[in-house]
């Protein structure tokens, strides 16, 4: 966060840049703060956000991709939605725009030592996701954890992000990493069907675990029902939202949510947390 006020961001540059889909609707990021000391306090854990501006068009918020562990530079994967986000995959390396945060609370890993890990994640959704499962495979962190699961889905093989991480992860001994699509399609060597039916078939215990969820409200709200089968209890669920959030910091109340903000008190809330807002959200 800009010391100087949190509405000010960082100036950064674009390292590098890559589409992520056929229809360039998808295009990912790296980062490089301008100033060093900036990136060394710019200290943000799995699961929270920033807001990234582009001069003249305003600012978007965007959830962390990267991991802490990865370094300094940072990545965003954003998705071309409106006129920031154009703005920002108009962008190519070299170019400065602004960061701002980090923002909201993130996935509470350090509270879930020594627990079993799920984490479920659908289409894009699954970016600050990518920050966590980064996390907790890091040689420094995974001996904390029991069992780690990973699932991801997508309606296509072309919309699947981060091929490069999720493939390796798939050759280690010490995570059980389920990726599927939709529907068959020639070459395709992973699993098909949709999430909630992986999960079913996967059948993750609940004892001394915790599950990390985040995806399109379809495959949460079928999702959710697999948990709660396995005896899951909603304390043990935690589910990154996106409720048109704006300005951050909890104080535009564009996100606001019974006496919650979005982007203060979450992105990541508990289903128990979530059971007890008002009935309308």
């Amino acid at each position: 966060m800009n010391p100087a006020s949190p509405y000010l961001p960082l100036p950064v540059r674009l390292t590098k840049a890559r589409f992520d889909t056929p229809d360039k609707s998808l295009r990912t990021f790296g980062v490089a703060f301008e100033d060093p000391a900036h990136a060394a306090s710019f200290r943000y854990r799995p699961g929270q956000f920033a807001e990234l501006s582009v001069a003249g068009f305003g600012e978007a918020p965007i959830g962390i991709a990267s991991s802490p562990t990865e370094g300094p530079e940072l990545l965003f994967t954003v998705s071309r939605i409106g006129v920031v986000t154009s703005a920002l995959h108009a962008l190519e390396p070299g170019d400065r725009f602004g960061v701002r945060g980090p923002l909201g609370n993130g996935y509470p890993l350090a509270e879930l030592v020594g627990k079993d890990i799920v984490v479920v994640a659908g289409g894009y959704a699954v970016t600050t996701l990518r920050s966590a499962m980064v996390w907790l495979l890091d040689p420094a962190h995974r001996a904390h954890y029991g069992r780690i699961t990973f699932v991801y889905g997508a309606r296509s093989p072309e919309l699947l992000l981060y091929q490069d991480v999720w493939r390796q992860w798939m050759q280690r001994a010490d995570v059980d990493c389920r990726v599927t699509i939709d529907n068959a399609c020639q070459g395709w060597d992973c699993l098909v069907g949709f999430v909630p039916r992986v999960l079913k078939d996967l059948a993750p215990s609940p004892e001394n675990a915790a599950a990390l969820v985040c995806g399109p409200p379809a495959m949460i709200r079928f999702s959710l029902p697999v948990f709660e089968d396995l005896g899951w209890q909603p304390e043990q669920i935690f589910m990154s939202l996106e409720n048109r959030m704006k300005c951050g910091i909890g104080l535009c109340g564009r996100c606001n949510v019974g006496n919650r903000y979005v982007c203060k008190d979450g992105p990541v809330f508990t289903k128990a947390e979530l059971d007890r807002l008002p009935p309308e959200y």
